[in-house]
């Protein structure tokens, strides 16, 4: 079996899994992995086949998600950014003994548009579109997607360069790895698991997400009412990018609420 690429920093009583959106790497935590890796022992990790975890072909989200929990510490808050979060949330509903926290970033549950629920997302029709362009020009494919991400916000320029950087910055993923990444976002449901998660769930967003839009942390909040939403109010996909110093506050504020409720159980 191969082993993905993982990196550990830091030295905080809780470790902290971060795992990437579609198309990029763990680069994208560079600008606030300094600031974590000073309250958690951090975790940085390329999903399989993506970056430097190379040799592995597309993968559903279940296999995807076993190949980063085979790697992983005991214990962790596991956080998933976009396509990450539906592999953080898919192993906290598989194995929530091995979580002390879900938090997702910029993600959901459902990617896909559904009209007839007036579920809000992205039109399959362009996931299916991106799929097709993936095969005829790669590049501009992924470029106009990280563009997306940014979009919006007072620092778009500067944000979608950072993320170019990071995908020029690794390995380029394989055309079939890419397909099944979108594959994922296009199919994947997990709405209804999510009602049963034992777990605490902190469910991080920006206001301003074309991806991922506002309307679907409303309707999260009364179908998961054990979950705590939190929105970044001029972000967009990207909060870690545009607002470090707020996003790492979030996080530090759930650890140290972690930390409180581990020394009473201890006690």
């Amino acid at each position: 079996m191969n082993n993905i690429w993982w990196q550990t920093r830091g030295e905080g009583n809780i470790h902290l899994v971060l795992l990437h959106g579609w198309g990029l790497n763990a680069g994208v935590w560079d600008c606030i992995r300094e600031q974590l890796a000073s309250q958690f022992t951090l975790h940085l990790v390329d999903l399989p086949g993506y970056g430097r975890s190379t040799g592995f072909g597309a993968m559903d989200l279940d296999a995807m998600a076993q190949c980063v929990l085979a790697q992983a510490p005991e214990r962790a808050i596991w956080l998933g950014w976009s396509l990450g979060g539906l592999v953080a949330s898919q192993i906290a509903l598989t194995h929530p003994e091995r979580v002390d926290a879900l938090v997702t970033v910029a993600s959901s549950p459902c990617f896909s548009a559904h009209e007839q629920e007036a579920w809000p997302g992205i039109k399959p029709t362009v996931l299916a579109g991106f799929q097709q362009q993936l095969s005829e020009d790669f590049k501009r494919t992924v470029e106009r997607f990280l563009a997306l991400q940014t979009l919006g916000t007072e620092s778009a320029r500067q944000d979608a360069r950072k993320l170019k950087s990071v995908v020029l910055d690794a390995p380029t993923p394989s055309v079939e790895v890419l397909n099944g990444g979108l594959e994922i976002l296009k199919s994947v449901d997990l709405r209804v698991e999510l009602e049963r998660l034992t777990v605490p769930f902190w469910r991080l967003y920006g206001r301003l997400d074309g991806l991922v839009p506002r309307k679907i942390a409303a309707l999260l909040d009364v179908r998961l009412p054990h979950s705590t939403s939190v929105m970044f109010d001029k972000a967009a996909h990207a909060p870690f990018i545009s607002h470090p110093d707020a996003f790492c506050e979030t996080l530090v504020t759930l650890g140290h609420c972690l930390e409180k409720q581990q020394n009473t159980n201890n006690t």
